[in-house]
């Protein structure tokens, strides 16, 4: 059986909305790679060249609740800004939050291929260290 790769994301089948998974060395580069997997779920961003630089800090919280703030942060901005991150890079804060840093692109710069998120679901929502690695599971309603 192949063995997945250090760092991914993927979409996987769900019943109404979208699921993805995403997986890597460290919290916070599971988090990126959830922001990136977000992002292919509903965008084709071939083409598209990374613009301005935004930061967004999630204040101190439990890793789950990290990972939704990030996550939503993003949908906000797809809605308040039209822009979309290309480029994620999450550090660890110091103080128990995520300092994220993305490279935006203009959601008129991407071909949408997918229903749009429109909030993260708690249902099933699942961030933790797993197997010498970390992993999430997050549902996206569409």
């Amino acid at each position: 059986m192949e063995q997945p790769a250090e760092r991914g994301h993927r979409c996987v089948p769900h019943t109404a909305d979208v699921r993805i998974e995403a997986w890597a060395p460290t919290r916070e580069a599971c988090v990126a790679e959830a922001v990136a997997a977000l992002v292919d779920t509903f965008t084709d961003t071939t083409g598209a060249r990374p613009g301005p630089e935004r930061e967004f800090r999630a204040p101190a919280a439990d890793d789950e609740d990290l990972l939704v703030s990030v996550l939503d942060e993003v949908i906000y901005r797809m809605d308040t800004a039209d822009e979309l991150p290309l480029v994620t890079e999450v550090t660890d804060d110091g103080a128990g939050g995520l300092l994220v840093r993305w490279r935006m692109t203009g959601t008129d710069a991407v071909e949408l291929i997918g229903a749009v998120p429109k909030a993260v679901s708690l249902h099933e929502l699942r961030f933790a260290p797993d197997g010498g690695r970390w992993s999430c599971a997050v549902t996206l309603d569409v």
